[in-house]
């Protein structure tokens, strides 16, 4: 089948979203000198063969010649005459400016805060450029890179810019909760440091705006966690405000299944009390007293020492608990463990 021999050269009208067409869009075509280019306004056309841009055209209508493309003199040589047909490609380049495009960290980043230690961000942004050097551009972007689409190119921009985050993000020596106030100064450090990565490919880097830096989801409940115990950076407190949640969420958890197992005390128990009052009850070794009954007629009922094996296994784990985060002495967990450990025998004998 013979090859298409283009005469005419152009490309339709591009829209916002085309930042450069192929002509032809499979790749090389055959064209003849003495044929008519046609180029928009805002557009230019780069011949590209080999590698190489061989002309750049400017809006109007033009005729191919050896003249406007010098470069064909040495590929033609004294074998063809002036109909004889060539081979290249054809690249039209929006030169518009391309405002509000996107840019964004596809995964968390890590970053060094001086008080929560290592933790994940997300970043994401927009950013606005435009084709300066339309030959520079195909040149690098086509030649070097490869990219023939404008998703591909504009996702191969995006990672220039994510990389020129995580260089600035990883030299700051700032909390997290600090960068909200640093939006326009790590704009303005982005767009520096990645001006001349857009420049080296022929295109100018208009603007760069932050738009949010939010931490990823485990990140989110240390904060949240830190912020609710009232201690941040007192890991002491922070490690038993930590270890108190985990039994309250189990205790939660514990349902009416759980009253075997020292998680599930509060509910398994039917005391009403929770467990620092169990073990409150166990170090004065005495029943507390019923509380006065509320208004309402909802106070508990009197509480009461653990009786029952279940019961008394719960308070030793309980116990185990209280002294891995501080809360009683060595002296009066051993005290209690074998007061209760005693106990515990003697129901299991029978007595």
């Amino acid at each position: 089948m013979a090859r298409r021999i283009f005469d005419v050269i152009e490309a339709p009208i591009m829209g916002p979203e085309d930042l450069v067409v192929r002509v032809p869009p499979t790749g090389p075509g055959d064209f003849r000198l003495g044929s008519q280019l046609i180029v928009r306004e805002s557009q230019a056309a780069v011949f590209f063969r080999d590698g190489k841009a061989l002309d750049v055209f400017g809006p109007g209508r033009h005729t191919l010649t050896t003249a406007n493309i010098p470069f064909l003199i040495e590929f033609l040589g004294k074998l063809f005459d002036d109909r004889s047909p060539f081979t290249a490609e054809v690249y039209f380049v929006n030169l518009r400016e391309f405002p509000d495009r996107k840019f964004g960290t596809p995964q968390p980043i890590p970053f060094r805060d001086p008080d929560l230690g290592m933790v994940r961000l997300r970043a994401r942004g927009v950013y606005a450029f435009q084709v300066e050097d339309p030959r520079l551009f195909v040149e690098n972007i086509v030649g070097q890179q490869g990219l023939y689409t404008t998703d591909r190119i504009e996702a191969y921009l995006r990672e220039t810019l994510v990389s020129r985050l995580m260089d600035l993000l990883g030299e700051a020596r700032v909390s997290l909760f600090d960068l909200p106030a640093l939006y326009d100064e790590l704009s303005a450090g982005v767009r520096a440091r990645a001006e001349e990565d857009f420049r080296r490919r022929g295109l100018r880097l208009k603007e760069v705006r932050l738009v949010a830096i939010t931490p990823d989801e485990e990140t989110e409940r240390a904060i949240s966690e830190r912020a609710a115990m009232g201690a941040i950076g007192d890991m002491n407190k922070y490690m038993q405000w930590k270890a108190a949640r985990a039994l309250e969420k189990a205790a939660e958890q514990g349902g009416e299944g759980a009253t075997g197992t020292g998680m599930g005390m509060g509910a398994g128990m039917g005391m009403g009390f929770g467990m620092a009052q169990m073990l409150m009850q166990a170090m004065q070794g005495a029943t507390a007293r019923p509380e006065p009954a509320s208004s309402s007629g909802s106070a508990p009922g009197p509480a009461r020492p653990p009786r029952t094996v279940e019961e008394i296994q719960a308070l030793l784990d309980a116990l185990d608990m209280q002294l891995a985060t501080g809360q009683i002495s060595e002296a009066t967990y051993q005290r209690l463990v074998e007061k209760w450990q005693k106990r515990l025998e003697e129901l299991k004998k029978g007595g």
